[in-house]
């Protein structure tokens, strides 16, 4: 994840640090998630001792034709290929129901917390966004609901939910098309809860102990799977897996399969269960995680110059998207409209940003592009802002890039509010963005007490804030150097 990811998608090089004299690699961030830590940065890239990965190459200069801008695009038409949003669903922090969600955003409450799950009280990091008191009553029988990873529990319920909230019940699906159905729903890390009991399993026990769901369980693709299965969905059926960018990359895919004519209706989103012993004590090994454990609700602090890492949360975020054409056809009610997407890779190094910064505003540009919408329209922005030191303040380089004035913009950082979900981010923020535009209240962006000098988008600094969306947009970038961009508008027939 490029350094606008920041966390797992934050920008990193590998060095060697020695603990009990003996050398292993960790992760240091670019500029330092800690105070002291800052690299020296040469022509020729990274240099520190210890260094075990290969040097970040230098930016090859990349020639790109400036598009002519255009006030006024003509937006799609044809009602075959416009996609609609017409159903959300979520498993989240702060419950499982949309509005419940949204209300507790708008009114600023963090969800972070101590975290439970497991004994943490020697890790280095003690808190994230878990999610307590979770259920799936209604939705996945006891059998299965003991078996399951968290992570496919999460789908299965958002999924079911996006699917309740368009109208699209067991009754309703039955006598539809459903070959025309299909299901994208991607995860950053897969079932991380069963890798990890097989591998103890395995050291503990011997081979012949590892439970015969070990591998469909841990596997990445499963949660599409798992809810193809569960409503009947024949339609086209896979997972994305591109860290932080997950969730946006399968809505922007899940579209062109809409707009191709392959699927009337796509099942898309995200899905992320980390908080457990493996996921947290590797992020912390990277040195990824904000350490604030006297004060878990001010940690995650996005533009803030004393934030320190991100925070690590949970859930699922997913939604309906449909063509016009079939929406209308059945009666939907149609929440808002997705305009566009766009992806594209630093082509640089795996955990390192461009310096030029051209993978990620080349993905905006790209997105509006794809949107058929010119910057001056756009006048919010749900910002990937994970609240590390490096990533935020490139984020907002590379919007400064593309949007030449800002003065009617607003960004905010869903992230300070639930910590980063990391492939349910862009599901769960998407969930967020079109909220924002049918209520006309923004979020707020807590934890804004000294905002960096180079911020100057209006950020929604710890009050909601009144504003009608024209059109949106919501980032999400991962390590590898993932970006992604989808647009999102309030829709006019």
């Amino acid at each position: 994840m490029t350094v606008i990811a920041g966390a797992a998608c934050s920008s990193t090089v590998l060095f060697g640090s020695r603990e009990g004299g003996a050398t292993r690699p960790s992760l240091a961030q670019y500029n330092g998630l800690k105070a002291g830590e800052n690299m020296q940065m040469g022509s020729g890239g990274a240099r520190a001792s210890g260094f075990v990965s290969t040097t970040a190459p230098k930016c090859r200069t990349i020639r790109a034709m400036a598009s002519p801008t255009v006030s006024a695009p003509k937006r799609e038409k044809d009602p075959k290929k416009r996609v609609v949003i017409t159903g959300m669903g979520l498993v989240s922090v702060f419950g499982n129901d949309i509005d419940t969600f949204y209300n507790k955003l708008l009114e600023g409450e963090s969800g972070i917390s101590l975290i439970n799950r497991f004994d943490a009280s020697d890790f280095s990091v003690r808190f994230g966004g878990q999610i307590h008191n979770f259920s799936t009553k209604g939705y996945i029988d006891g059998k299965n609901d003991r078996r399951l990873d968290d992570c496919w529990r999460y789908c299965l319920v958002a999924g079911r939910r996006a699917l309740e909230d368009a109208n699209l019940g067991t009754e309703v699906l039955e006598k539809m098309d459903r070959t025309k159905i299909g299901v994208l729903v991607g995860t950053g890390m897969g079932g991380l809860t069963a890798f990890s009991n097989g591998v103890e399993a395995l050291i503990q026990k011997g081979h012949k102990k590892i439970t015969p769901f070990f591998i469909p369980y841990s596997i990445t693709n499963m949660g599409s799977a798992l809810l193809a299965i569960d409503t009947g969905l024949m339609g086209p059926n896979y997972s994305i897996s591109t860290a932080c960018a997950t969730a946006n990359y399968c809505f922007y895919a899940a579209a062109n399969h809409i707009r191709r004519g392959e699927a009337d209706i796509m099942v898309a989103g995200g899905t992320e269960a980390a908080i457990i012993p493996t996921g947290v004590g590797g992020f912390i090994a990277c040195r990824a995680l904000s350490q604030r454990n006297d004060e878990p609700q001010k940690a995650s602090r996005p533009w803030d110059k004393s934030r320190d890492g991100f925070v690590m949360g949970e859930g699922s975020g997913v939604l309906i998207m449909e063509s016009l054409e079939h929406a209308m056809k059945r009666g939907a009610t149609i929440i808002a409209e997705y305009l566009g997407g766009a992806i594209t890779c630093d082509a640089h190094h795996m955990t390192d940003p461009r310096s030029d910064g051209l993978g990620v505003s080349s993905c905006i540009t790209k997105s509006l592009e794809d949107a058929k919408v010119s910057p001056e329209e756009v006048n919010y922005i749900n910002a990937h802002a994970t609240s590390t030191l490096a990533g935020d303040l490139a984020e907002v380089s590379a919007v400064k890039k593309v949007f030449k004035d800002t003065s009617e913009i607003k960004m905010n950082g869903t992230k300070s509010l639930i910590g980063h979900g990391l492939g349910a981010a862009g599901g769960l923020e998407a969930i967020a963005t079109i909220k924002a535009i049918n209520t006309g209240w923004l979020h707020p962006t807590i934890n804004q007490e000294n905002l960096e000098p180079a911020v100057t988008i209006d950020t929604v600094p710890n009050v909601k804030k009144k504003h009608e969306v024209n059109v949106a947009i919501s980032n999400s970038f991962g390590f590898g150097g993932h970006n992604s961009v989808v647009v999102f508008a309030p829709f006019t027939p």
